[in-house]
C-alpha cells in the first residue's frame, strides 16, 4: 500500500465545496465544472450497466443541470433516455445552458414514468440539502427500482449524515472533487451503493484557500515510526495498563494489543491482584509494587486507565497518574466512573468511548456527530476517539478523522480493549496524541479486515493480534 497526500484524504463539508465551487468559476466556468460532472456520471453509469431505459430525475440546482449534462451524453451514446424535472431551471442560471442543450425526450414528474424506467438518475438534491425530501419528490425516488444518484442520494444531509425526510438506496453514487462527511457517515453511508469520487478539474491550489479540517482516516494521513538500527526496548516504548481484580481478561487483551502493534516493553500495574496475572505471556511483566512506587519510572510515560477496572479501583488510580502529569488513555471503566462527570477526563490524552458510553459521559450523540465529537474534545481538552461502524477522531483544535476501515467483525466482546493497547504502543512510540488515536484506529481496522478473512468473517478477539504486525507493514508501504 502506498500512502497518499493528506490534501487527498481531505473531506469537504458541502459548506466548503459551495466555498471551492465560489472560488473556481473566478478562473474556470461553471458550465465546465458541470460538463465534467456530467460526463463523470455518464461514463460512470455506462461502465456499471448495459444500455437500458433510463430516467434522470432532474431538480432545478447544479444537481439537475449535471442530471442533463449525464442525459445528453448518454442519448449521444445511444442509451433510451428522458428526463422529468421536477422543476425547469431559472433563466441565466447554471443549470439552464445544459437543460437547454438536452434536446431528447422529456416526460412528466410523475410516478408512472419513474415505473416504467428500468434505470432511475437521481439528480434532485446535492450534498448541501436545506429542507427534508417528502411529497411528490419522495414518492418518485421511492417507486424507483434501480438508482444511480448523483453527487449524494436525495434526502441526505451531507453535512451529517443524516436522512432528510426520505433518501433512496442508491446502488452507484457519483461524487465530485473530495467527499463530504454525508458519504462516510451512517446512516447515509449505507444508502450510497458503489461511491466513486471523481476528479472534474478544481485545481488542487484551492485547497489552500479552503483548508480542510477532517479527513479520511487513511495511511498518509500519519507516518507510522520506524524502529532504527540503534532501536531497543525503551526507545520503542514502554506501556503500562493499570490492572484490577474483577475483569483481568481486559487488561491483558490491551497489553496483548500493545505488544502486537509495537511496544518495545508492556507492565501490568496489578498491585494486590498480581496473582490473578503471573499465568499470563511471558512477555508481559506484571507489578505488584504500589502505583506510587512505579511512577518514580519515568520511562513508564504512556498508561492505560480503564480495561477492566471497577469504579473504586478508577477512583485510586486515574487521578494519581494525572497528578504525576502522565500520558493517559482512559477507557472503559475509567468512562463509566465519569458519567455525567466528564470533567474528570481533563488531563488525560485520548479516550475511546463507544457510543453508549459517550452518551453516559457527554450526552446524546445527536444528529450531528461530527460536531459532538469535537465538542467532546474541546471540553475535555483530549483527543476523543467515537467507535463505531464509522469510527470518528477529533482533535481539541477541531481536527477529525473519519475512519471506514473496519470490518463488523470487531463487534465482538474484548475488541476496544485491544485498540486501546494499539493506541497505547503508538503513543509509546513518540507518535503526536491524535496521529497516534487515528493510526491505532485504522491499524485495529486493518488487523480485523484480515482476521475476519482468515476466520471466515468471525474472528475472535484474540485473533486480532496476529494481524497487527501484518497491518503495520501495509501501513507503511513496505515492499516484501
Amino acid at each position: 500500500m502506498e500512502p497518499v497526500r493528506p490534501s487527498v484524504l481531505g473531506v469537504y463539508t458541502p459548506a466548503d465545496m459551495a466555498r471551492v465551487d465560489t472560488l473556481s468559476a473566478a478562473t474556470i466556468p461553471v458550465s465546465v465544472l458541470m460538463e465534467n460532472a456530467g460526463r463523470a456520471v455518464a461514463r460512470a453509469i455506462r461502465r456499471h450497466v448495459r444500455p437500458l431505459r433510463t430516467l434522470v430525475l432532474c431538480g432545478p440546482g447544479n444537481n439537475g443541470g449535471d442530471g442533463y449534462v449525464a442525459a445528453r451524453l448518454l442519448s449521444d451514446a445511444g442509451w433510451p433516455v428522458a428526463v422529468a424535472e421536477m422543476a425547469p431551471p431559472a433563466l441565466n442560471t447554471a443549470s439552464s445552458a445544459p437543460a437547454c442543450l438536452y434536446t431528447g425526450p422529456r416526460v412528466p414528474f410523475a410516478v408512472a414514468e419513474v415505473a416504467r424506467a428500468e434505470l432511475v438518475v437521481d439528480a434532485l438534491f446535492g450534498a448541501g440539502l436545506s429542507r427534508d425530501v417528502e411529497g411528490a419528490a419522495a414518492d418518485m425516488l421511492r417507486a424507483a427500482a434501480r438508482l444511480v444518484a448523483v453527487d449524494i442520494p436525495s434526502g441526505v444531509d451531507g453535512a451529517t449524515g443524516q436522512v432528510r425526510g426520505y433518501a433512496p438506496q442508491a446502488e452507484l453514487t457519483v461524487t465530485f472533487h473530495r467527499f463530504k462527511p454525508g458519504h462516510l457517515l451512517y446512516p447515509a453511508r449505507g444508502l450510497m451503493g458503489r461511491l466513486i469520487l471523481a476528479d472534474i478539474g478544481i485545481p488542487d491550489r484551492l485547497v489552500e484557500q479552503v483548508p480542510f479540517t477532517a479527513w479520511r482516516n487513511e495511511p498518509g494521513l500519519w507516518r507510522l515510526p520506524v524502529p532504527g538500527a540503534e532501536s531497543h526496548k525503551y526507545s520503542r516504548g514502554v506501556v503500562s495498563i493499570c490492572a484490577g481484580g474483577s475483569m483481568p481478561g481486559a487488561a491483558r487483551l490491551c497489553a496483548s494489543g500493545a505488544r502486537a502493534a509495537g511496544a518495545g516493553l508492556v507492565r501490568v500495574a496489578a498491585g494486590g491482584a498480581a496473582r490473578d496475572y503471573r499465568l499470563g505471556p511471558a512477555g508481559v511483566i506484571v507489578d505488584d509494587a504500589p502505583l506510587a512506587t512505579l511512577l518514580e519510572d519515568a520511562r513508564r510515560h504512556v498508561w492505560v486507565c480503564g480495561p477492566g477496572l471497577a469504579p473504586d479501583e478508577v477512583a485510586q488510580t486515574l487521578p494519581v497518574l494525572l497528578a504525576a502529569g502522565r500520558c493517559v488513555l482512559a477507557d472503559a471503566g475509567a468512562l463509566s466512573a465519569a458519567t455525567d462527570r466528564p470533567e474528570q477526563l481533563r488531563g488525560v490524552a485520548v479516550v475511546t468511548p463507544h457510543v453508549g458510553e459517550f452518551t453516559r459521559v457527554f450526552g446524546p450523540v445527536g444528529a450531528n456527530p461530527p460536531e459532538r465529537v469535537r465538542e467532546a474534545a474541546r471540553l475535555i481538552d483530549a483527543v476523543v476517539v467515537l467507535k463505531g461502524a464509522t469510527t470518528l477522531i477529533a482533535a481539541p483544535d477541531g481536527r477529525l478523522a473519519i475512519n471506514t476501515h473496519a470490518t463488523p467483525a470487531l463487534g465482538t466482546a474484548g475488541s476496544g480493549d485491544t485498540l486501546s493497547g494499539v493506541i497505547a504502543a503508538l503513543l509509546a512510540a513518540g507518535m503526536p496524541i491524535w496521529d497516534a488515536a487515528c493510526a491505532g484506529v485504522w491499524l485495529h481496522g486493518e488487523a480485523g479486515i484480515k482476521a475476519a478473512a482468515q476466520t471466515g468473517g468471525w474472528p475472535l478477539v484474540e485473533d486480532l493480534d496476529r494481524y497487527l504486525g501484518p497491518a503495520r507493514h501495509d501501513a507503511a508501504g513496505s515492499r516484501g
